[in-house]
């Protein structure tokens, strides 16, 4: 499996910035103390989840899994936080920025085909 170091970096932006994204809109679609608790809460769910279940010998990842899932239920998961972190610009009101985010998105996969069918193989 080859992914180009490029595509790996932009990987790591994007997953980033969907935490980012995440939080703008927990903020932004709520009010008083919730906000504070959105903000919080829907990056580091996000995060936790993206780092607990996994594909073993993922080897974009590190490989390990503390939760073993298969292949389509970690893309699914992958591309749920992915488009919710650009969908979470766009409802912040940052609607250029969730736009572009949701290329980068499709075009990161566009270039990691051989990721893909990996993922749905296992």
């Amino acid at each position: 499996m080859s992914s180009t170091r490029w595509n790996l970096t932009l990987r790591f932006l994007l997953e980033l910035a969907a935490l980012l994204g995440l939080g703008m809109a927990g903020w932004s679609l709520s009010e008083g103390w919730w906000r504070w608790l959105f903000a919080l809460a829907l990056p580091l769910i996000a995060a936790a989840l993206w780092g607990i279940f996994a594909v073993p010998d993922d080897p974009s990842r590190s490989g390990r899994a503390p939760v073993p899932v298969p292949g389509a239920v970690r893309l699914v998961l992958e591309l749920v936080v992915l488009f919710g972190g650009a969908a979470g610009f766009y409802l912040a009101g940052h609607a250029a920025i969730g736009i572009v985010m949701a290329l980068l998105i499709a075009l990161s996969y566009a270039f990691s085909l051989d990721r893909l069918a990996w993922l749905l193989r296992q």
